[in-house]
């Protein structure tokens, strides 16, 4: 998979310059890297067919399995939660969270609609002021690799308008970074990524 740029929506104070820090970047690129479908393959090949009629397209929740399995690897664990009072965050809320010997950085890969990723973004924020976390990373479909998923999964052409207030939130000592990946390459050859039906709602 690619990554198509990043975006750094907070990068205040020392954290954001320190060996952590940069540590959790690498690690978080790297595990985009490796992730491919159809798994095992080595790149990111997509089915190239539109979302937007029910039940065309792919779906998105296998998509992060191999990044995960890949930052798991690394030394970060899985669906935990940092310790944190007040009750923001619920059990699974994060994808992924790394602990170095001053906090914790968390992870979150988006597979929701663009609600949900309002609302990763707030958590993470809400937990970074409150001191939880020390930096957040929310991965998101790119505008290409939107196209095939799911009709309205989150992605970072409608999160743009909002990167100015989220970068105005009173963090002083923090950090908070949006990948927009993207497939790479096309072919019917390949399987679709299959559905989740959850309700009425498909990912």
């Amino acid at each position: 998979m690619k990554i198509a740029a990043h975006h750094d929506i907070l990068a205040k104070g020392p954290f954001s310059l320190s060996a952590e820090w940069k540590r959790a970047c690498a690690d978080v690129e790297k595990a985009i890297h490796k992730t491919d479908w159809p798994h095992g393959s080595g790149k990111f090949t997509i089915y190239p067919e539109s979302g937007k009629k029910r039940g065309h397209g792919n779906g998105v929740c296998p998509i992060k399995d191999p990044c995960i399995a890949q930052l798991k690897k690394l030394g970060w664990k899985t669906e935990d939660l940092p310790p944190i009072k007040g009750g923001i965050l619920g059990t699974g809320d994060l994808d992924a969270l790394f602990e170095f010997a001053g906090g914790y950085v968390g992870l979150e890969w988006e597979t929701g609609n663009i609600s949900s990723s309002h609302r990763a973004i707030n958590k993470l924020l809400v937990t970074l002021r409150l001191g939880g976390i020390k930096g957040g990373f929310l991965v998101v479909p790119g505008a290409g690799l939107a196209g095939y998923l799911t009709d309205r999964i989150g992605n970072v052409g409608e999160l743009k308008p909002y990167f100015p207030l989220w970068s105005s939130a009173s963090v002083k000592d923090g950090a908070l970074r949006i990948y927009e990946v993207e497939y790479d390459a096309t072919s019917f050859d390949v399987p679709k990524i299959p559905k989740r039906t959850d309700g009425r709602a498909l990912s």
